[in-house]
């Protein structure tokens, strides 16, 4: 049965594990014939990227998991002549055996999961611990290491890929790496009577598209605190109490600040 990695964004807490893990099992430590060691420094099997988005006041950090996507249709297998195959779970690997000197699968990766350990000689990259997974184990160390169960590795019959994407990047390629609730954008601003000197509680605020047509609709909170969250890429218009502000989040989120609505 052919098994996939899950990534809930909205779980992950950013304590690293997964990606300390793999260097614990990998780090000058030969798991032959399935992988040559990892060197100390330069290479990432797993890693877990954090993003910083908004402005101050409203800055959140969001996090994502960063591993080969073991793709169905992987280019490396292409680039590799023999030196890269796929095993019966659907895991990728690079037989370290056979890959020597093959520095060209670098760049057959379209999201720079392979690396190239100049010492050995050799392209290397994730093998979802198939050493561990050939000797008992249910799971790569990335995915046992996951206090919050963010990180799965899972048959993929019991998925609705409906409720998942995977990167735009490997589009057609047959990626095996499943994200839920991945980052869009958010709009964030405090509604606020400066003449009062009070926070306006309860009001309501628009999210206008281009053409003006309202997409979101919400009320600022008891701290005057507004956020419209998971938006598309775009350029918004936000609207309250007779007052509008542009909102252009296609490059990055945004965070609006006080909005003075008493002039």
């Amino acid at each position: 049965m052919a098994k996939v990695f899950t990534f809930d964004a909205a779980h992950c807490n950013g304590c690293h594990n997964c990606q300390i893990a793999c260097k614990d099992e990998h780090c000058d430590q030969a798991w032959l014939p399935y992988a040559a060691a990892q060197p100390l420094t330069g290479q990432f099997w797993c890693k877990l990227n954090e993003t910083v988005r908004g402005q101050v006041p409203v800055v959140r950090v969001a996090y994502e998991v960063a591993i080969c996507n073991h793709c169905a249709n992987a280019p490396c297998i292409a680039a590799g002549g023999g030196a890269v195959y796929r095993r019966d779970d659907g895991l990728v690997v690079i037989d370290p055996a056979q890959a020597k000197g093959l520095k060209g699968l670098v760049e057959s990766c379209p999201v720079g999961a392979i690396y190239y350990n100049e010492t050995a000689d050799l392209p290397q990259k994730c093998t979802g611990c198939a050493h561990l997974l050939d000797n008992g184990w249910d799971v790569p160390r990335c995915v046992d290491a996951c206090p919050t169960e963010c990180f799965r590795f899972v048959d993929e019959s019991e998925l609705d890929l409906s409720a998942y994407e995977t990167l735009p990047e490997l589009e057609g390629l047959g990626p095996k790496v499943y994200y839920l609730d991945r980052p869009k954008r958010f709009v964030a601003g405090c509604v606020v009577d400066m003449a009062a000197e009070e926070v306006v509680i309860g009001a309501k605020v628009e999210l206008l598209d281009a053409n003006g047509t309202v997409v979101s609709v919400t009320q600022s909170d008891e701290f005057g605190d507004f956020k419209f969250d998971q938006v598309e890429k775009s350029a918004y218009t936000v609207e309250v109490l007779g007052k509008r502000l542009a909102a252009d989040v296609t490059e990055r989120d945004l965070t609006l600040g006080d909005i003075d609505v008493s002039v």
